[in-house]
Protein backbone atom coordinates (compact mmCIF):
# COMPACT_ATOMS: atom_id res chain seq x y z
CA UNK A 1 0.00 0.00 0.00
CA UNK A 2 1.26 3.46 -0.99
CA UNK A 3 0.16 6.40 0.90
CA UNK A 4 -1.64 9.13 -1.31
CA UNK A 5 -0.91 12.14 -2.14
CA UNK A 6 -3.32 14.89 0.01
CA UNK A 7 -3.06 18.38 -0.71
CA UNK A 8 -5.14 21.55 -0.61
CA UNK A 9 -4.96 25.17 -1.60
CA UNK A 10 -8.38 27.78 -0.49
CA UNK A 11 -9.41 29.57 -3.58
CA UNK A 12 -10.59 33.21 -4.12
CA UNK A 13 -14.07 32.01 -5.42
CA UNK A 14 -17.66 30.54 -4.58
CA UNK A 15 -17.89 26.60 -4.03
CA UNK A 16 -20.20 26.61 -8.29
CA UNK A 17 -17.45 29.08 -9.70
CA UNK A 18 -14.37 26.78 -8.11
CA UNK A 19 -15.80 23.59 -9.45
CA UNK A 20 -16.74 25.57 -13.22
CA UNK A 21 -12.84 26.81 -12.91
CA UNK A 22 -11.80 23.53 -12.61
CA UNK A 23 -13.73 21.45 -15.06
CA UNK A 24 -15.04 24.12 -17.45
CA UNK A 25 -11.67 26.00 -17.68
CA UNK A 26 -9.49 23.46 -17.38
CA UNK A 27 -7.11 23.92 -19.99
CA UNK A 28 -6.73 27.54 -19.29
CA UNK A 29 -4.94 26.93 -16.20
CA UNK A 30 -3.40 23.07 -16.57
CA UNK A 31 0.74 23.49 -17.43
CA UNK A 32 0.04 22.22 -20.75
CA UNK A 33 3.32 23.07 -22.12
CA UNK A 34 5.11 20.82 -19.22
CA UNK A 35 2.32 18.30 -18.51
CA UNK A 36 1.01 16.64 -21.62
CA UNK A 37 2.04 12.86 -22.86
CA UNK A 38 1.23 13.15 -26.62
CA UNK A 39 3.47 13.63 -28.80
CA UNK A 40 2.27 16.98 -30.48
CA UNK A 41 2.04 20.33 -27.94
CA UNK A 42 -1.15 19.85 -26.34
CA UNK A 43 -3.61 23.30 -27.11
CA UNK A 44 -6.48 22.26 -24.08
CA UNK A 45 -7.10 19.96 -21.46
CA UNK A 46 -10.95 18.95 -21.29
CA UNK A 47 -13.06 17.21 -18.44
CA UNK A 48 -16.55 15.92 -19.77
CA UNK A 49 -19.16 17.03 -17.41
CA UNK A 50 -20.66 13.86 -16.59
CA UNK A 51 -19.82 10.33 -15.10
CA UNK A 52 -18.13 8.08 -17.91
CA UNK A 53 -16.94 11.33 -19.41
CA UNK A 54 -13.47 11.88 -20.81
CA UNK A 55 -10.33 13.71 -19.34
CA UNK A 56 -8.41 14.28 -22.28
CA UNK A 57 -6.04 16.38 -23.86
CA UNK A 58 -6.16 17.90 -27.71
CA UNK A 59 -2.75 18.41 -29.27
CA UNK A 60 -2.66 21.71 -31.75
CA UNK A 61 -3.43 19.03 -34.64
CA UNK A 62 -6.79 18.13 -33.43
CA UNK A 63 -5.43 14.21 -31.86
CA UNK A 64 -6.50 13.52 -28.76
CA UNK A 65 -4.42 11.90 -25.84
CA UNK A 66 -6.47 9.81 -22.81
CA UNK A 67 -5.36 10.98 -19.37
CA UNK A 68 -8.64 9.19 -17.53
CA UNK A 69 -12.23 9.51 -17.26
CA UNK A 70 -14.62 10.81 -14.89
CA UNK A 71 -15.77 8.31 -12.35
CA UNK A 72 -17.84 10.55 -9.62
CA UNK A 73 -19.59 14.17 -11.00
CA UNK A 74 -20.75 15.44 -8.10
CA UNK A 75 -21.31 19.12 -8.79
CA UNK A 76 -20.50 21.48 -6.82
CA UNK A 77 -19.12 19.45 -4.23
CA UNK A 78 -16.69 17.21 -5.75
CA UNK A 79 -15.47 14.48 -8.44
CA UNK A 80 -13.41 11.50 -8.89
CA UNK A 81 -11.51 11.34 -11.95
CA UNK A 82 -9.65 8.43 -13.11
CA UNK A 83 -6.00 8.75 -13.86
CA UNK A 84 -5.04 6.32 -16.28
CA UNK A 85 -1.55 7.51 -16.93
CA UNK A 86 1.44 5.39 -16.20
CA UNK A 87 5.03 5.51 -14.86
CA UNK A 88 6.14 6.01 -18.81
CA UNK A 89 3.72 8.68 -18.85
CA UNK A 90 1.46 7.21 -21.73
CA UNK A 91 -1.95 6.10 -21.19
CA UNK A 92 -2.86 2.83 -19.48
CA UNK A 93 -5.94 2.00 -18.59
CA UNK A 94 -4.76 -1.04 -16.36
CA UNK A 95 -3.20 1.55 -14.33
CA UNK A 96 -6.35 3.72 -13.17
CA UNK A 97 -5.67 5.72 -9.76
CA UNK A 98 -8.11 8.05 -8.75
CA UNK A 99 -7.92 11.78 -8.18
CA UNK A 100 -10.64 12.80 -5.49
CA UNK A 101 -11.33 16.60 -6.31
CA UNK A 102 -13.30 18.10 -3.33
CA UNK A 103 -14.75 22.08 -3.05
CA UNK A 104 -15.51 23.43 0.55
CA UNK A 105 -17.66 26.13 1.38
CA UNK A 106 -15.54 28.67 3.85
CA UNK A 107 -17.28 31.43 3.02
CA UNK A 108 -19.80 33.25 -0.03
CA UNK A 109 -16.67 33.70 -1.73
CA UNK A 110 -14.09 31.36 -0.06
CA UNK A 111 -13.35 27.55 -1.29
CA UNK A 112 -11.26 25.17 0.20
CA UNK A 113 -10.13 22.67 -2.57
CA UNK A 114 -8.81 19.24 -1.53
CA UNK A 115 -6.98 17.04 -3.90
CA UNK A 116 -6.52 13.12 -2.99
CA UNK A 117 -4.81 11.29 -5.30
CA UNK A 118 -5.29 7.37 -4.29
CA UNK A 119 -4.28 3.78 -5.35
CA UNK A 120 -0.76 4.45 -6.57
CA UNK A 121 -0.05 0.95 -5.90
CA UNK A 122 -1.60 0.23 -9.37
CA UNK A 123 1.30 2.30 -11.04
CA UNK A 124 3.20 -1.43 -9.98
CA UNK A 125 7.19 -0.73 -10.15
CA UNK A 126 6.98 3.35 -11.04
CA UNK A 127 4.81 4.02 -7.83
CA UNK A 128 7.21 4.95 -5.09
CA UNK A 129 8.28 7.32 -8.27
CA UNK A 130 5.62 8.49 -9.59
CA UNK A 131 4.38 9.54 -5.53
CA UNK A 132 7.20 11.50 -5.64
CA UNK A 133 6.56 13.38 -8.77
CA UNK A 134 3.23 13.92 -7.49
CA UNK A 135 3.60 15.30 -3.98
CA UNK A 136 6.26 17.78 -5.66
CA UNK A 137 5.76 21.26 -6.53
CA UNK A 138 5.94 20.27 -10.10
CA UNK A 139 3.08 17.97 -9.01
CA UNK A 140 -0.23 18.69 -7.59
CA UNK A 141 1.51 21.41 -5.07
CA UNK A 142 2.31 23.73 -8.76
CA UNK A 143 -0.84 22.93 -10.36
CA UNK A 144 -2.86 23.82 -7.43
CA UNK A 145 -1.54 27.31 -7.38
CA UNK A 146 -2.12 28.08 -11.49
CA UNK A 147 -5.80 26.60 -10.79
CA UNK A 148 -6.12 29.07 -7.75
CA UNK A 149 -4.63 31.73 -9.52
CA UNK A 150 -7.27 31.28 -12.54
CA UNK A 151 -10.11 30.66 -9.60
CA UNK A 152 -9.50 34.27 -8.43
CA UNK A 153 -8.69 36.00 -11.65
CA UNK A 154 -12.04 35.07 -13.28
CA UNK A 155 -14.41 35.79 -10.18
Amino acid sequence: MIAPVRKEIVVQASQARAFRVFTEEHGAWWPLATHHIAEKDAETAIIEPRVGGRWFERATDGTECLWGKVLVWDPPGRRILSWEISGNWKHDESVGTEVEVRFVVLGPALTRVEVEHRQLERLGDAAEAMRVVFDSEGGWSGILQLYAARAAKSR
